[in-house]
This record gives structure tokens, sequence and C-alpha cells, in this order.
């Protein structure tokens, strides 16, 4: 299982965790240290399970919209987006487990035309006043069918490290990778009123894969 670059930190102290919770369980308690040991070994086989990379194949995408992350639609409405396209929008949010990929994916191709990190609370991340009031960043890209697109990563309550690897200026290819989540968080995606919404609340996503709207030259 390939595993991805941003669990090196985690999985160093995970394991150093791991050996001594093991070895002072084992010398103290003998085999009741086992009661122990085997609940840490359960949870530091899921923090390996958390950074897993699954294989998939991304195609090239003009006027889909791409789900940027695996998870499970938690909100479709009209929102007014007050960050960059000032206006009216159609707000598309996905809130990802402890348990899911959480390598976040550009959801249209075309070229970055704003980035913005923002520090801020830790709500859990399916609030509604996350999008706005937690720690985020927030990435706009002029699409290909000439729409600007904006995509938010958000923090939750346990996710405490957002990475985000674009700059303006950069090409954005759909399904392609561009930032992580570690642990529990969401992604809102903001489209132009007329993109075609082709996902439902309560859908289960994968990430580069699933098309969750359209979008017209």
């Amino acid at each position: 299982m390939k595993l991805h670059k941003e669990s090196k930190g985690t999985l160093i102290v995970s394991s150093l965790v791991f050996a001594v919770i093991s070895i002072l369980s084992v010398y103290y308690l003998k085999m009741w240290g086992l009661v122990i040991v085997i609940p840490t070994l359960v949870i530091y086989g899921l923090i390996f399970w958390f950074f897993r990379v699954p294989n998939r194949d991304i195609l090239d995408h003009k006027e889909n919209v791409i789900a940027p992350v695996d998870g499970k639609v938690v909100m479709i409405k009209e929102v007014e987006e007050n960050e960059f396209i000032k206006g009216p929008a159609i707000q598309i949010s996905i809130f990802m487990s402890p348990l899911n990929v959480h390598i976040c994916r550009y959801p249209v191709s075309g070229t970055v035309i704003y980035k913005k990190y923002h520090p801020g609370k830790y709500l859990v991340a399916w609030h509604e006043k996350s999008s706005t009031q937690n720690e985020r960043t927030t990435v706009a890209v002029e699409s290909v069918t000439n729409h600007k697109v904006v995509f938010r990563q958000i923090a939750g309550y346990v996710a405490r490290r957002i990475v985000f690897r674009c700059n303006e200026g950069d090409a954005a290819k759909a399904g392609h990778e561009f930032g992580f989540i570690k642990f529990g968080s969401r992604m809102d995606v903001f489209l132009p009123l007329d993109a075609e919404i082709l996902c439902a609340i309560g859908q289960k996503t994968k990430g580069g894969i699933d098309v969750i709207a359209t979008m017209k030259e």
C-alpha cells in the first residue's frame, strides 16, 4: 500500500508512542498488557489506513466538475460567496470522516487565479458556519469553460493541518491533487448558478472520479 508523503511525521511519532506503550504495558502488566496493546495496535493501523493513496485513473475533463475529495455530500444550496465571487453561487459541501482518503483534488480544469489561507476556529466540519469561521483555505480557478470556480478546504474539530500546494498562475487539472487535510474535515465547492448539479445530499463521492456537476461554455 502506498502512503501519502504527508504521513511521514505522523507515522514517526505514532510509531514511537506505540512502541513505548507496548513495551511498558508488557513489562509491567505481563499478559494483561495485551488489553492495552491490542487496541493501541488497531489505532496504529487506522493511522496507516488514513494516509493510503488509492490507485485511480484520472480522465481529462472540460465541462465536468469532479468530486474534489472522498466523502459524503452534506449540503447543496444557493449562497452568497463573499470572498472572491462576491455574489450568488451554488455551494456543494462534502464531509470527510477520518476513515476517508483525505487527498484534495482540483474540481475543474483551468488556471489558478486566487489563493488564500485563513486562520480560524475548529468547529465540527459539518457545521454550516465552519465554511467562514474555521481554519480554511480558498482557491479560485478560471475554468476552461470560462467560469470562476471557488473551492475551500476546511479544518474540522479533529483536523488541525491543511496543506495546499498551488500558486496563482498554476495549471489546474480536474481530479489531480493540490493538497491534503489531516484527519476529518470538509471541502466546499462554489459553482455558477447555471451549473447543472449531478449529485445529491447524502451521496458518497470518490475524489477524482465522480462527476458532481457540469458547466457549459
